[in-house]
Formats: structure tokens, sequence, C-alpha cells
């Protein structure tokens, strides 16, 4: 699942800067515009790390997919206040916040499951010995 979204979000930022060249987000604020550039790189790096089932991946996953949906939501929110209903698609911002919460909801868990079991325990201290 992680895998498809990062990568679908890599095709739609490509998409995007082929269509619209660097002025693709003209419309959002530049830090916002740097970010959806961002993304470009980003993404498949997330699900590269994925992939390769790293630990490190499902927390820059969280992080990217966290500062993703901000962004959208803060380009969004005054139409969305407007008129909210024609958000209820499938392409978009409500895509893209199931699955921000999905993966907010799971990075944790799947970091736990990708680090090795020494790797845990060498993160905890240590009983002290006794004798």
């Amino acid at each position: 699942m992680y895998v498809a979204g990062f990568l679908e979000g890599t095709a739609a930022h490509g998409f995007f800067l082929v269509k619209g060249g660097l002025d693709a987000y003209s419309y959002a604020p530049m830090l916002v515009q740097l970010l959806f550039h961002a993304l470009l790189l980003l993404d498949p790096l997330v699900a590269l790390l994925i992939i390769r089932a790293r630990p490190g991946g499902p927390l820059l996953a969280a992080a990217v997919v966290l500062a993703d949906v901000v962004g959208n939501w803060s380009v969004a929110w005054k139409a969305v206040m407007t008129h909210p209903t024609s958000f209820l698609r499938p392409v978009g911002l409500l895509p893209i916040t199931l699955f921000g919460i999905f993966v907010l909801l799971t990075a944790l868990p799947l970091r736990r499951a990708l680090t090795p079991v020494g790797d845990i325990n060498a993160c905890g201290s240590s009983p002290p010995r006794a004798g």
C-alpha cells in the first residue's frame, strides 16, 4: 500500500511538472510549491526504502505524507469551506488525506516490524547485573 501510494504521488507530481513546468503549482505559496516539487524526489525515495524494508522508511513516509497533506489542505482550505462536497471524489484531496491518515497510523507499527530484534533491544537500557 505504501509503495503504490508513494509511486502514484511520484507519477502525479511528474505529470504536473511535465504539463506545467516549474510553474505547475503557481497557485500555491512558494514553500508549498517547493514541497510539491521536492515530492518528485521524496516519494520514490520513500517507496525504495519501504521496498528494501529499511526501518527508517516508515518514519520518512510519515514525515513526507504529513507535509504533503498539510500543503494540500493549506492550498484547498478556502475552497473546501466554500464547497465541501466538491472534494468528495476519488482524486485530489480526499485520497491524499485518507492515504495520509493510513500512513500516519501505521508508520510506527511498520517500523517496529522492520527493525531487527537485536536493534530494538540495543535501544533500551539493560538491567544491572547482579553480583
